[in-house]
């Protein structure tokens, strides 16, 4: 094995920004009301569409009021599920939960309501706190006879009724507790290396996995995070990534709200860039679907005020000048930064690779771009980069300093199975003793992720270790790597790799909007992929050489974080043929 140094960035020579601690839920709430009083924790939007702010004091107490009203219901030691969009009451339920000595089970929102309901009874929650869109569920849930399920609270019920508990009425009653002296949610004693969060892998290589986590678990993850970026007394990030995802609980919940930045939530995906505006967002966590629609977004809209040549010109005079340490950024692209709001400055993204260009043109404008990279079983960040250090490029920055990362067996490149070991590993999975085995070597974790070590001691990840192709050659091909450079052909939208007869075969899904825009007949478009193939080809190795592709216009089968589920679109492939 090769064993990276133990530290990361936060060695006693090597200090960026200071560090804050918490063990568990109850020190990290507190931590935050402690140093932010009544600053805004939350801006909210009311029936009416108007901004509300809701501090970090108020957040406390309803935090304390929902988990009195838990503890009153008998739910402590208890799972409750948690199933709904990015909103205020998620955060709220999320912490009541886990401070009230009760398992919080975050789930998917978007998956289909049959899935829905067979993670409900296989995981044996006994509660369930919606909003109404998932009222269908709900009564499916009380007609099924496995269910363990006593008390469906709804987050926009006003009142009681139909076997359904309002969640503004459990506030109430929490908040009359308290007056009343009860002191059982106060009394509660948190171990916090016992479960507390279960939460679900997003299943690309196989059926998603319940993996169990405890608070020290994630605490620890969020305060090494805290020695990554710099922050400000006014920052803010708009949530749009769904919660019951770890990177966007993790990253874009608990550790910008550890940090003191005010909490957006994005009225929709398509609304993102308006809410950018109306909230003035200072920093993002996102994914690379996300960035890549903002980079056609800036690029389409210099191109139409017809400055694309004086935007070029800059683009080149910023990277000269950020050679000498001249950052005049923000200066010269003000224009473009006002369309975001004019405080966007860092974002955060994780889930895998983005396209070169794209970083390039963010950091070139002024907004720090900071990959990360992790897994839900690692709680979930592994190494970043950070915002004081220029990292090489693709890497994703250094491991947090209080873990160890091992390259398990590397190849002549350095590339083998990247384990790790650190107090953010998980207690295993639920029920799931042979799965829980399977994941260690050694007492280290086998991510299954495929890595290096770059020049300057940074994590490359180069791709799942399922997903790599072997030859019968013995030769090696990451399909991540072929798909970037197809996925840059300006008729393709997505694509797939992947091996038939020995041979490296491609899925391309063509852009419909593109196609649609030039006018393009399919015998057109096979044309210019088969043209731009040609031309990958030339500077791959013959056996990288891509021999065959499909086309389609049916996009691929992902998670609901923009993961290709490769088994799945294998299966169809296999199908087809």
């Amino acid at each position: 094995m090769v064993k990276y140094r133990i530290g990361g960035i936060k060695m006693k020579k090597n200090k960026i920004y200071e560090e804050i601690t918490c063990r568990n839920f109850r020190e990290l709430v507190s931590s935050c009301t402690t140093r932010f009083g009544n600053r805004p924790a939350f801006s909210v939007k009311d029936k009416n569409k108007v901004i509300h702010d809701i501090s970090f004091v108020e957040f406390e107490n309803n935090i304390k009021e929902l988990g009195s009203s838990l503890l009153d219901l008998g739910l402590e030691n208890k799972k409750i599920a948690i199933i709904s969009p990015d909103r205020y009451e998620w955060c709220c339920s999320y912490f009541a939960v886990t401070t009230s000595n009760c398992i919080a089970v975050p789930l998917d929102f978007m998956l289909p309501e049959v899935e829905q309901l067979r993670l409900i009874i296989e995981s044996q929650v006994d509660a369930i706190i919606f909003a109404k869109k998932h009222l269908n569920l709900i009564k499916s849930v009380m007609a099924n006879k496995e269910s363990n399920v006593k008390y469906f609270i709804c987050m926009d019920y006003e009142e009681n009724g139909e076997g359904i508990l309002s969640f503004s009425k459990l506030l109430e009653d929490g908040k009359k507790l308290i007056v009343e002296n009860d002191s059982r949610y106060d009394n509660i004693v948190i171990d916090k290396d016992k479960l507390s969060v279960l939460i679900y892998t997003s299943g690309t290589t196989s059926n998603p996995k319940a993996v169990m986590l405890s608070q020290y678990n994630i605490c620890s993850n969020v305060s090494a995070m805290t020695t990554l970026i710099n922050y400000k007394k006014d920052d803010s990030i708009l949530v749009f990534l769904p919660l019951h995802h770890t990177l966007a609980c993790t990253a874009s919940f608990l550790f910008c709200y550890y940090i003191g930045f005010r909490l957006c939530f994005a009225d929709s995906i398509k609304d993102i860039g308006k809410n950018m505006v109306e909230y003035k967002i200072s920093g993002l966590v996102c994914v690379p679907a996300v960035l890549d629609i903002m980079y056609r977004q800036i690029i389409r809209g210099v191109k139409k005020s017809g400055k694309y040549a004086a935007f070029k010109f800059l683009c080149a005079l910023s990277n000269f000048l950020m050679f000498f340490h001249i950052d005049l950024r923000r200066k010269l692209f003000k224009q473009v930064l006002d369309n975001f709001g004019g405080k966007m400055r860092t974002i955060i993204y994780g889930s895998a690779s983005s396209d070169k260009k794209v970083i390039h043109l963010f950091n070139t404008i002024g907004i720090d771009m900071l990959q990360g990279y992790g897994l839900t079983e690692t709680a979930p960040v592994i190494s970043c980069e950070s915002d004081k250090y220029h990292f090489e490029t693709g890497s994703s920055g250094y491991p947090l300093y209080n873990e160890q990362v091992t390259i398990d067996n590397p190849d002549e490149t350095g590339t083998g199975e990247i384990l790790v070991k650190g107090p953010n590993i998980m207690l295993g999975y639920y029920n799931n003793e042979e799965a829980t085995k399977a994941a260690f070597k050694d007492g280290w974790f086998c991510t299954g992720d495929l890595g290096r070590f770059g020049k300057d001691g940074s994590l490359f990840v180069t791709g799942r270790k399922k997903d790599l192709i072997v030859l019968s050659n013995g030769k090696k091909v990451f399909p991540e790597e072929i798909e970037a450079l197809i996925n840059k052909i300006d008729v393709v939208s997505e694509s797939m790799v992947y091996e038939c007869n020995d041979k490296i075969c491609a899925k391309i899904v063509y852009s419909k909007e593109i196609v649609e825009n030039k006018k393009l007949s399919l015998d057109d478009v096979h044309t210019e992929v088969d043209k731009n193939i040609k031309i990958i080809n030339k500077d791959l190795p013959v056996y990288k050489y891509i021999r065959e592709f499909s086309l389609t216009d049916e996009p691929l089968i992902k998670t609901t974080t923009q993961k290709i589920k490769r088994h799945e679109e294998m299966k169809k492939i296999k199908i087809s043929k």
